[in-house]
This record gives structure tokens, sequence and C-alpha cells, in this order.
């Protein structure tokens, strides 16, 4: 399977890029792992609702145009499902089943996601009602796609 995260803007914190590259390194076995980064947009400190949705259509637009026509695209929104990691991987082991070899998970800038990638999106993860960094949601996915495949496999995982 062919998992690829497209996240709007560049990773600095240093913790992060070496957790990511960890789980990045674990998966390998099971799965190949592209991370597409996609430059955040420029936008004032303080702004209106008018430039709030201006800044997340020009990042939808760079976020789009890196999405295969044939992935399954599940967008990390805060309004959508919530799953336990065993219903992850089922997801995804029904969609290794049923051809959908390439999943791309999508995470938004600040601001969240443009409309037009929530309605590109095949499925709408959420990881709680509460706002984590968008940064930090990448660890996250990456962690939670290892996870999903040990599970998938039968294999152990620290609880």
């Amino acid at each position: 399977m062919h998992i690829q995260i497209v996240a709007v803007g560049k990773l600095k914190e240093k913790y992060l890029v070496q957790g990511i590259a960890e789980y990045a390194k674990r998966l390998a076995p099971y799965a190949k792992l592209d991370i597409v980064e996609v430059p955040d947009e420029q936008a004032p400190e303080s702004m209106s609702a008018a430039d709030e949705e201006r800044v997340k259509a020009k990042e939808g637009e760079r976020i789009l145009a890196k999405l295969r026509p044939d992935a399954h695209v599940v967008a990390m929104a805060i309004d959508g499902q919530m799953w336990t990691s065993e219903q992850l991987s089922a997801h995804l082991a029904d969609l290794g089943t049923y051809g959908k070899s390439h999943v791309a998970f999508v995470i938004g800038g600040s601001n969240g996601l443009s409309p037009d990638v929530l309605r590109r999106a095949d499925t709408k993860l959420s990881f709680g009602r509460i706002t984590y960094p968008h940064q930090l949601i990448r660890l996250i996915v990456v962690e939670q796609v290892y996870r999903a495949f040990k599970i998938m496999r039968g294999e152990p995982y620290h609880k």
C-alpha cells in the first residue's frame, strides 16, 4: 500500500521531524510512505473571515494539485469521524482488499482545510474534538498508520 501525507507548511521542530522519521522507518516494511509539504499561504496576524477563506482556498489548491486522481483521500478534520485504532486498521485493510492501494491523508494549515479539499475527501477523520497543532498531527497520523498495520497483521504493539 502507498500512504501519502499531504500537509500544509514546513515542519521545523526537530523533535517532530525525529518522531516522524522513526515511525516512517518502522512503517517501511508494511507500506510506502511519502510526505508532501505544500507552502502555507502568507496571512496577516489578525484575519477577517474573508481573509481566512482566501488563505484556505490557496492552500487547498496546492493540496489538490498533489493528490492522485485514484487516491482515497482522508481529510483530517475536527468534525470528522472518530475511530479507534482498530477501526482505522480495518478501514485501511478494506481499501487494500478493494483495490484502493493509494491512500492520502490531508492535513490543513492553522486555519483548516478548504471546502474544495473537504469535498474531494472520501473520508473525514478526527482524532478528537480538541484542537491539535497541525504539525503535531503529522506525527500522530504516521504513528496511527503504523499502529494500524501492526493491528492488521496481528503483530504486537505496545499499548
